[in-house]
């Protein structure tokens, strides 16, 4: 399946793309600011419309190829299937509402805007353990159902030390927790893209080989 294969190389590229465009963000902000107290939407408030807002737009997109490259390679669909596509989207739409509406500034007070920003990010977050989850038990990605199990323990455990150090914690080393915790739910979704490029690649060279296998079966004399 070519276009599958194409799909899972454009989600590989576009999640290359977001992390070098992230970085970048890191480097073009004030140095006052520290990446292991504050959180990614911290840097990224600092410069509206800034490139970690289009590094999330950019993976936001990178996750819809990858969803449309799963429905193509996929089983029937079943209600885990449909489960698993709603999760996938709403991690999508949670970046891309997390991108259009701005936190507020380190140290200043909550608006409106910032919950909506908070907490379309918590359900990001959310949802794509979960849909990890039940990625890992589809037969097309049977090779890669170990490593998305402990990508998504690891991914939830980051998400409860977060929340410890949002709320009790006074927010110690949340940055660093946050960047961890995206690292590897990113981790997820190329975990997925790979397999799902290597699986289609498989699949087109079984196409091709079988005709032969076919055509000398026949030549043979009876």
């Amino acid at each position: 399946m070519p276009g599958t294969r194409s799909t899972g190389l454009f989600a590989l590229g576009g999640i290359a793309l977001a992390a070098l465009l992230t970085v970048i963000g890191h480097l073009e902000v004030n140095d006052d600011l520290s990446p292991w107290a504050l959180t990614i939407s911290d840097f990224a408030v600092s410069d509206r419309g800034g490139v970690i807002d289009v590094a999330m737009v950019v993976l936001a997109l990178a996750t819809v190829a990858l969803l449309y490259g799963l429905r193509r390679t996929g089983p029937p669909r079943a209600q885990s299937g449909r489960t698993t596509e709603l999760l996938l989207g709403t991690w999508s739409a949670g970046l891309l509402l997390a991108a259009v509406v701005p936190t507020n500034e380190p140290g200043t007070a909550m608006t409106t805007a910032a919950y909506v920003h908070r907490y379309a990010s918590v359900v990001a977050f959310l949802a794509l353990p979960v849909a990890g989850w039940l990625l890992a038990r589809r037969p097309d990605l049977a090779p890669a159902a170990r490593t998305l199990r402990t990508l998504v323990l690891l991914s939830l455990a980051l998400a409860a030390a977060m929340i410890w150090s949002a709320y009790p914690g006074d927010r110690v080393l949340i940055g660093l927790a946050e960047r961890l915790l995206i690292l590897t739910e990113v981790a997820v979704l190329a975990t997925v893209a790979v397999i799902q490029t290597r699986t289609s690649a498989a699949v087109g060279r079984g196409a091709r080989l079988t005709p032969a296998r076919g055509a000398s079966a026949g030549a043979l004399p009876r």
